[in-house]
């Protein structure tokens, strides 16, 4: 075993300074000498390299974690409006297009999320962002009434964030929109006595 002798006052494995003071950079001489204290001390190689590479490592991790984040901002809400229902509405894109009323046959995109946030349901892929819209009668016999009220008044090219109290959600586990595969429609309804947050995209008036 190789015993490397050292003075050495290792601030830091980039910062070894020599005795005259200039500064020693990644590639160094494997006889180091500078000032640690008044006594003398004696490394093996292999200690000696491990700690500069370690060392290296855990800088290189210290400047990753002290990186500033991006902000993750949800669209800006236009306005908010709470419903007799309990139905809470945000509207973050107020449309231009044709308005729909009760009675109409509308065509969505939307997502259904749990209160505390986890995923349900989607007409939108996760993944590749592609969409299998549906259409919807706006008849609370057919549809939640929840979500009837919120897209009344919608209009084409609007996005609403609703969230929907069970009473007027899935009080049967026929009314639409469900999704048609088993393991879907089973998560979905299996969610149908709590509050549950849709965001809908109004896309047709039909």
């Amino acid at each position: 075993m190789e015993i490397i002798p050292c003075q050495a006052s290792l601030y830091s494995p980039y910062a070894l300074m020599s005795s005259s003071g200039k500064r020693w950079n990644g590639a160094m001489t494997m006889n180091v000498h500078c000032r640690f204290s008044s006594s003398r001390i004696k490394l093996p190689r292999r200690v000696f390299w491990e700690f500069i590479g370690y060392n290296s490592v855990l800088l290189h991790m210290n400047s990753v974690f002290a990186a500033p984040m991006p902000d993750m901002k949800d669209p800006e809400v236009i306005r908010t409006l709470k419903l007799a229902s309990g139905v809470r509405i945000q509207e973050v894109i107020e449309g231009e297009g044709p308005e729909a009323h009760e009675g109409d046959l509308v065509e969505v995109n939307y997502v259904c999320r749990r209160s505390n946030g986890y995923f349900v349901h989607s007409t939108v892929d996760q993944f590749n962002g592609e969409s299998t819209p549906v259409v919807l009668p706006l008849d609370e016999n057919q549809i939640i009434k929840g979500l009837k009220e919120v897209l009344i008044g919608m209009k084409v090219g609007g996005k609403r964030r609703a969230l929907i109290p069970p009473s007027v959600g899935y009080t049967n586990e026929n009314l639409k929109p469900v999704p048609e595969e088993f393991g879907p429609r089973r998560s979905l309804l299996s969610h149908a006595n709590e509050p549950l947050v849709f965001e809908v995209q109004l896309l047709k008036v039909l």
